[in-house]
């Protein structure tokens, strides 16, 4: 059974860095064909995709985040990480990790959500 879990700190200052983990268990993230994906939902808003890194280690990026976000993997630990530089109150949202087979929000019968974890931006 794939299990993703997002970890990391609730409450981040304006201006830092936001840094998430995503645990991935039952899957590799060496695995062929997967995009380890990140997204977020800001309160009453839609989901936003943010980027994605693939078991070779490349990544793409949304074009509105890219010149501040950066994907990586650690295949010992197998696990994905999301940093978000300069970050602004309104980037308060429930940030998700995701198992996708395509880029982008369109959902396919194996992609594997975790359960999201909540970041405020506040100082």
């Amino acid at each position: 059974q794939v299990q993703l879990q997002e970890s990391g700190p609730g409450l981040v200052k304006p201006s830092q860095t936001l840094s998430l983990t995503c645990s991935v268990s039952g899957d590799s993230v060496t695995n062929l064909y997967v995009y380890w994906t990140w997204i977020r939902q800001p309160p009453g808003k839609g989901l936003e995709w943010m980027g994605a890194i693939t078991s070779s280690g490349s990544t793409y990026y949304s074009p509105s985040l890219k010149s501040r976000t950066s994907i990586s993997r650690d295949t010992t630990k197998n696990h994905f990480t999301l940093q978000l530089s300069s970050v602004t109150p309104e980037e308060t949202a429930v940030y998700f990790c995701k198992r996708a087979y395509n880029l982008g929000l369109t959902d396919t019968s194996g992609d594997r959500w975790g359960q999201g974890t909540q970041v405020t931006v506040s100082s």
